[in-house]
């Protein structure tokens, strides 16, 4: 049902504002105030000018954020954010797991949550940008199995006994490892695996708490919905337990059309909004778009 809906900002990273300080405070305050669940902030450690890879969501195969765009760390800003808000939730999407190591991204994760008082949510993913993900020293070839093992390292790193983790994977291992603090969240900071492809759909039932599917609806959505649940199953977790989060744009988006994507079981909408360095334009947006879903003010 639609009131089981929840509703996230996109960061207008292709206004260029996401590392004015003023701006961003300004926007993450109005967007907490209208009873949006959180808001959703991108990775790219590096653009590579004139890259060949083709991007997977759009049929150019560019991007549509310039070479030179401004994009900051995305959990520095989270920080920062965190700062600035109460209720807000703090979420990536995507994370660009590969050129993370997992023993410090648990750290990183589970310090902003201590911090925000268990608002973060974490969306990650592997990367589609061979250049950049080359530019980072990650072996493309192998991000996927790396990813499994950076998934299962975190979470053996969050749920550890008080004489430490122990974990050997063929990339990754450790033993008598503590990391504190823990996340204020029970069972750890969210997990949320992006992706439009079967290998995501698994890795979200295997090791995540949920499924970010870009650019797919329809029959390609139910398969992947399908994928990520018997995978669930075959782990031995519970598949009802998962989330999928699905995407619109707050200017289109209205209750009869977020109860479609509640109908293909979206759990969450992430809404984009028009590219403006406006920040009164940027909120009067968003304000439109909260009286037409009917979101009500965090109390």
């Amino acid at each position: 049902m639609l009131t089981d809906v929840r509703f996230a900002v996109l960061a207008p990273t292709a206004a260029g504002v996401t590392s004015d300080a003023d701006w961003m405070a300004g926007f993450a305050a109005h967007v907490e105030a209208l009873g949006f669940e959180s808001l959703v902030v991108v990775e790219h450690p590096v653009v590579v000018r004139g890259y060949d890879e083709a991007y997977p969501y759009d049929a150019s195969g560019r991007m549509d954020l310039p070479d030179d765009c401004v994009l900051p760390d995305p959990l520095e800003l989270l920080a920062f954010l965190a700062a600035r808000t109460t209720t807000l939730g703090l979420a990536t999407g995507v994370l660009l797991l590969p050129v993370h190591h997992p023993v410090v991204l648990a750290k990183r994760l589970a310090t902003l949550d201590a911090l925000s008082g268990g608002r973060v949510r974490a969306c990650v993913g592997v990367g589609w940008m061979r250049e950049e993900l080359e530019a980072c020293g990650v072996d493309v070839a192998t991000r996927g199995r790396r990813a499994d093992e950076q998934l299962a390292a975190i979470r053996a790193l969050w749920s550890a006994p008080d004489d430490g983790a122990n974990f050997s994977g063929r990339y990754f291992r450790f033993r008598r490892a503590v990391s504190r603090p823990r996340p204020v969240q029970p069972g750890g900071v969210p997990l949320h695996v992006g992706g439009h492809s079967e290998a995501a759909a698994r890795r979200a039932g295997r090791l995540g708490d949920g499924l970010q599917p870009l650019g797919v609806r329809g029959e390609e959505l139910a398969s992947l919905v399908a994928t990520m649940r018997a995978e669930a199953e075959r782990a031995g977790r519970d598949p009802d337990a998962l989330e999928l989060t699905l995407g619109h744009h707050a200017s289109r988006v209205d209750r009869d059309r977020a109860g479609r994507l509640a109908e293909q079981g979206a759990d969450r909408i992430v809404l984009a909004t028009t590219p403006t360095p406006d920040l009164a334009a940027a909120c009067a947006e968003l304000t439109a778009c909260a009286e037409r879903l009917g979101l009500e003010p965090p109390s």
